[in-house]
């Protein structure tokens, strides 16, 4: 399975790539950062590929794509796990807060799945974009805005790529709360948050019940995602969850 993991160079991208490439995949890796996904590479095997791609950044999409099948000689699967989030009440986001999730989390998914779809076209491969619980099974979370209403927007994307595009397989990946792996595995979706703030919401996150008590097993994560690419020409798999297992109830 030649597959391209965008958003490779840390966190649950890191994860996926490396995940998939033991379990018998041929991996290209493809994020902005060289030196991380060259570390990345490393440890995906001697075969995989390290690739640097800014999605905001069309011809960069294209280019990626080229790179990808001629170092895998084609494409079967993508996996879309770049994304930022921004942390702030909503009245504080300005344009360029907005602009800056949306041109990663929607408007680079669709542009490099555009760079890509010829290559699924002959393949007749399938795609898988990580969502967010926010998006779709949990009211908004306070603070969280601008990343959830762009994971909204993603989900609507994908619904719209399938309808036009009804031989590949696309596929939203809604995930719970992961840590990642160890390293640079470690999810790094907070690291540029406002940590007072931060530290003021997460319990109001937990209060609301938005946030879960356990964290997934990012293995078991790369599990479904490897299954769900490996589904077939002929499986349509529109959308899966995967979410931390809860403690027993005692009653």
């Amino acid at each position: 399975m030649r597959t391209v993991v965008v958003g490779a160079s840390t966190g649950l991208g890191r994860c996926i790539g490396i995940g998939l490439a033991r379990r018998g995949a041929q991996v290209a890796l493809l994020a902005r950062r060289r030196e991380l996904l060259a570390d990345a590479a490393k440890e995906a095997g001697s075969d995989a590929l390290a690739i640097t791609c800014d999605v905001t950044d069309e011809a960069a999409c294209q280019a990626a794509v080229d790179r990808a099948v001629g170092g895998l000689g084609g494409i079967d699967a993508v996996v879309y796990a770049a994304g930022i989030g921004v942390l702030s009440p909503i009245e504080k986001l300005d344009a360029a807060a907005w602009n800056r999730c949306f041109a990663t989390n929607v408007t680079g998914a669709a542009t490099f799945t555009a760079a890509a779809l010829p290559h699924l076209r002959r393949s007749r491969g399938a795609v898988a974009y990580l969502t967010s619980t926010s998006a779709s099974l949990t009211p908004p979370w306070p603070g969280l805005a601008a990343y959830a209403a762009s994971k909204a927007a993603l989900d609507k994307m994908v619904e719209a790529w399938r309808a036009e595009h009804a031989d590949i397989g696309f596929t939203r990946v809604i995930v719970g709360e992961c840590p990642g792996g160890e390293g640079h595995g470690v999810t790094h979706f907070m690291d540029d948050f406002d940590q007072e703030l931060a530290a003021k919401l997460i319990p109001v996150w937990m209060a609301r019940g938005l946030m879960a008590s356990t964290l997934l097993d990012v293995e078991d994560l790369v599990g479904v995602i490897d299954g769900v690419l490996r589904a077939g020409a002929s499986a349509s798999v529109p959308s899966v969850a995967v979410l931390p297992r809860q403690p027993r109830l005692e009653i």
